[in-house]
């Protein structure tokens, strides 16, 4: 006797769509769980790496305010002194300051006394470094970007009767000082930034002596 079996089945064609369907739908959801992962990474990457850079730059001026040095230095022409702390509205430069502590683990034959330059060129703010104290026209300053996107930075400096100074020292006192006057540092100086994200932010920076 015939044994009768079973015809097989296979998918039919709405089926086989509806799979595809759905297989579609799950790699589109997993594409963009993936894609929002590798986004909040970078948001991420990028937030910390400016406030990274925010806290860099507050800690170097902080640092070199702290650090500051009675130290006036001659100019690059040789022919007059420039006091140790120099902001003058009427230059490029925010300010010019010597400062104390510059490390020396070479152990190479300078000072550890470290001529700094402050300034602000197209919104980034810069800090300039020159390599020895006295320099002349032949001496190129090491120039180092520090932060972006400043909307403004203000510098105020608290003179010996409490009172801000927009500029150090007066102006009408700058030329044809003593060494002790143009070694003079202020009590204390404060520093005010204004950035585009982030809005503003102030220290205040106690300078010894």
């Amino acid at each position: 006797m015939k044994r009768l079996t079973a015809p097989s089945r296979g998918f039919t064609l709405l089926e086989v769509l509806v799979s595809i369907f759905l297989m579609a739908v799950l790699s589109g959801l997993a594409f963009e769980a993936l894609n929002y992962v590798r986004r909040s990474r970078e948001v991420t990457r990028d937030v910390y790496a400016r406030l990274g850079a925010i806290e860099l730059t507050v800690h170097l001026l902080s640092s070199d305010f702290a650090q500051l040095a009675p130290r006036p230095v001659r100019d690059v022409v040789g022919t007059a002194y420039v006091p140790a702390l120099l902001a003058d509205s009427r230059t490029t430069n925010l300010v010019t300051l010597t400062r104390g502590g510059w490390m020396n683990t070479a152990g190479l034959p300078r000072s550890t006394y470290q001529r700094v330059t402050w300034r602000l060129a197209d919104g980034t703010l810069v800090r300039d470094h020159s390599t020895v104290l006295d320099a002349t026209l032949s001496n190129v300053p090491m120039q180092r970007e520090m932060l972006t996107d400043i909307v403004s930075i203000r510098l105020r400096y608290m003179d010996a009767q409490r009172n801000w100074q927009e500029t150090w020292p007066a102006l009408s006192t700058v030329a044809g000082n003593s060494a002790a006057q143009l070694g003079t540092r202020p009590r204390a100086v404060e520093i005010t930034l204004e950035l585009k994200d982030l809005g503003i932010i102030r220290r205040l920076i106690e300078v010894p002596g």
